[in-house]
């Protein structure tokens, strides 16, 4: 089938979507498997393989989503409900006003986001969100918008991210040289991002119904917990549940586990291969292990030291796994539409039509995984896709370490951008702050893609500086 073919699939299939979750309102679940399904069919997928792609998409998706998930909301749950995320959104609003407290917390986002995944750490900042947002009184997109992206930043320009480490392989990119400039090519990011969701956030955008409700009953779970005492008949109990724990509890509780991803971090580059020392540390910085040790403290420090019960700790965590839920589906349906994709060579054909045009490098490694990003949704994919289609060029174009991990770098901003309905990080931030898909296209997509286009004219404007036009 022609490029050209598989791209009118291609924007059938999302403008099919599109308007049968905005203008139908057929569950967004619903319809990614139904549309994912139509386009397999019409990209002439085997009518025996569209099944199996539907499931691979679906478990490739929440074999990486959905344990972090889980976990990630059984934390914030617990943070919740004891009054730690408030308690800590006020300590920061009471000391840095709130006209400051967004500022700090995209900050603080960026610092996390290095060690941490993407979706884990949002994950973890949505209590901290949902806390500060209600210490301000305020939707929490107005936090959530440009915490996101100066984290989406770093996870597609600075490794020790898959996508950019597995381009940087690929290339032959300096890594250091890479985290160096891909920092630095990130401040910048990070505060345009900051202006630019101000300005998108001028507009109230209304909640979805779900999110909504989630959202009016954060931070006041304290009186059920002292009902659950008093039905205990432990009279202390109830007093020392009314005292919350202290702002740096729940620092240390979110900060744990990104030093022990750190710790896999620094253990997988300083370590030598096939070592236990590594072993070791990989194991004790996987995310699971770290959210599951920071949920371990968090269910003693935050529950049995506090004088909750063990079956009352129990019921808290689980609590936050029915919300979760609609995430979790939804995201596995974007990876389901983003496979489907994917498998049809949609993506592709279209990269290899775009790089017979005869661009410079740079730019066309920017156009490619633009497209590729667009095409199939996951940022990791397009970034690997991208250098693979380029690694020949580049290994021939006699490039320095600086201009090879530029390129590398124009190929994640690239990946960065136009984070839509295929896109299981859309669904995760969009689900998350209550936005509807309408509202989340006129937010988060235009956002990264704004973001994107800024990050790839800073890194032109240095590939200019050190001579990559003349090579």
């Amino acid at each position: 089938m022609s490029p050209l073919a598989l791209l009118a699939i291609a924007v059938a299939g999302v403008a099919l979507l599109l308007v049968g979750v905005i203008k139908f309102k057929i569950p967004a679940f619903l319809a990614l498997l139904v549309v994912s399904v139509l386009v397999a069919l019409v990209a002439g997928i085997p009518l025996g393989d569209i099944v199996s792609t539907v499931t691979d998409g679906m478990g490739g998706t929440l074999g990486n989503v959905a344990i972090l998930v889980g976990l990630g909301a059984m934390l914030g749950k617990m943070i919740e409900i004891s009054g730690g995320a408030q308690a800590l959104a006020g300590k920061f609003t009471s000391v840095l006003g709130p006209r400051r407290v967004v500022a700090a917390l995209t900050s603080a986002a960026f610092l996390l986001a290095i060690p941490v995944f993407f979706d884990v750490g949002f994950i973890i900042l949505v209590p901290i969100i949902y806390g500060f947002a209600k210490a301000a009184g305020v939707n929490p997109v107005k936090f959530g918008l440009p915490v996101g992206a100066i984290m989406l930043a770093i996870h597609v320009v600075v490794p020790p991210h898959p996508g950019v480490v597995g381009g940087a392989g690929i290339l032959g990119a300096d890594i250091g040289w890479t985290t160096v400039l891909g920092l630095l090519l990130c401040i910048p990011v990070g505060v345009l991002g900051y202006f630019v969701a101000q300005r998108l956030n001028r507009r109230e955008y209304e909640m979805l119904p779900a999110t909504a409700a989630q959202f009016k009953l954060f931070g006041t779970g304290e009186s059920d917990v002292e009902r659950d005492a008093a039905a205990g008949g432990t009279g202390g109990v109830a007093t020392q549940v009314r005292t919350a724990p202290s702002p740096a509890m729940i620092i240390s509780l979110i900060v744990l586990p990104i030093l022990m991803i750190m710790v896999g971090t620094v253990g997988a580059i300083l370590l030598p291969e096939d070592t236990f020392g590594r072993d070791l540390a990989g194991f004790i910085g996987s995310p699971l292990i770290a959210l599951l040790t920071a949920l371990g403290l968090t269910y003693y420090f935050l529950g049995i030291r506090r004088g909750w019960s063990s079956q009352h700790t129990g019921e808290v965590m689980d609590s936050a796994l029915a919300p979760t839920a609609i995430v979790i589906l939804v995201t596995g349906a974007g990876g389901v539409f983003g496979k489907v994709l994917t498998v049809s060579g949609i993506g592709t054909a279209l990269a290899e039509g775009l790089a017979a045009v005869g661009l410079p490098i740079i730019v066309m490694a920017f156009i490619l995984a633009a497209v590729l990003r667009a095409s199939q949704g996951s940022a990791t994919v397009a970034i690997i896709t991208t250098a693979g289609l380029l690694s020949a060029a580049v290994a021939a174009g006699g490039y320095s370490p600086v201009q090879t991990a530029l390129i590398l770098i124009a190929i994640g901003f690239g990946a960065f951008g136009l984070s839509h309905v295929n896109d299981s990080g859309f669904w995760i931030v969009t689900r998350f702050l209550g936005l509807s898909v309408a509202d989340g296209l006129r937010t988060w997509t235009v956002l990264t893609t704004i973001l994107g286009v800024a990050g790839f004219l800073l890194t032109l404007v240095v590939w200019a500086l050190v001579g990559g036009f003349a090579v």
